[in-house]
This record gives C-alpha cells, sequence and structure tokens, in this order.
C-alpha cells in the first residue's frame, strides 16, 4: 500500500479525498458531496471536479478544510496536493540553506530514523 503523502500525479489528492469521503459516507449521510462541500465553502460541482481530477488541487484554506472535515491530517493531504502549509514555509524560508541540506539527507533515511528525529527535537532531546 502507498503512503497517502507520496503521489505521481496532481489527480491522486482528488481520488484520495473522494475515496476518504465515500468510505464515510458508507457509515454517516453526512459525508455526502453536496454536504462535505458545504461545510468546506465550495460548491458540490467544483469539488466533484476536484475529486475526479479534473482540475487543479485547491488552495491551501480549502485542502486544509477538506482534510480535517474527512479526519485527515491537513500536512498530508496538502502534500498530496502538491503544498505545504503556509506555516511551514515561513520555517523554512528562515532558514533556506539548512532545511534543505536536513531535507536531503533524510530523504534516504527510513520512516523509522525519521520518525526518531522528529520525536528527540519535539521532546527536546537535542
Amino acid at each position: 500500500m502507498k503512503h497517502p503523502g507520496r503521489t505521481e500525479e496532481p489527480a491522486a489528492v482528488g481520488r484520495y479525498i473522494r475515496e476518504r469521503r465515500e468510505a464515510l459516507a458508507l457509515e454517516d449521510a453526512s459525508f455526502s458531496l453536496r454536504q462535505v462541500a458545504g461545510r468546506c465553502g465550495i460548491t458540490p460541482a467544483y469539488l466533484s471536479r476536484v475529486e475526479r481530477g479534473e482540475v487543479a488541487p485547491p488552495g491551501e484554506e480549502t485542502l486544509v478544510r477538506l482534510a480535517r472535515d474527512l479526519g485527515e491530517d491537513p500536512d498530508v493531504v496538502l502534500a498530496m496536493g502538491g503544498k505545504i502549509s503556509a506555516d511551514l514555509r515561513a520555517v523554512i524560508l528562515a532558514r533556506p540553506q539548512l532545511f534543505a541540506e536536513l531535507i536531503r539527507q533524510m530523504k534516504k533515511m527510513p520512516d523509522s530514523s525519521v520518525l526518531r528525529i522528529v520525536r528527540d527535537v519535539r521532546d527536546g532531546n537535542w
């Protein structure tokens, strides 16, 4: 199974949103296309086009609203849409060389090693 944050094409985020929404709709009718679109401030027609990959992924705010409404991690959904959140962008832009080197080195690491680094930083063990 592919990791939800790793995509090969821009339409993948729409497909992922549709699959998640339809799975939730099986248990809860409030996850219909119309209701999700309404809660997220977009038209059902637009959401349908996004889900079918007919339009480029929505902007950051819309993707974040969709992710939260569907119970998904906004950062993962943003990444699937080829975007990063404004707060992460600001952190990277504050130290572009350091973050570029860090990210390039982490690219070669297994997920378990990256997770260990995240935990160490979060817990102040550095």
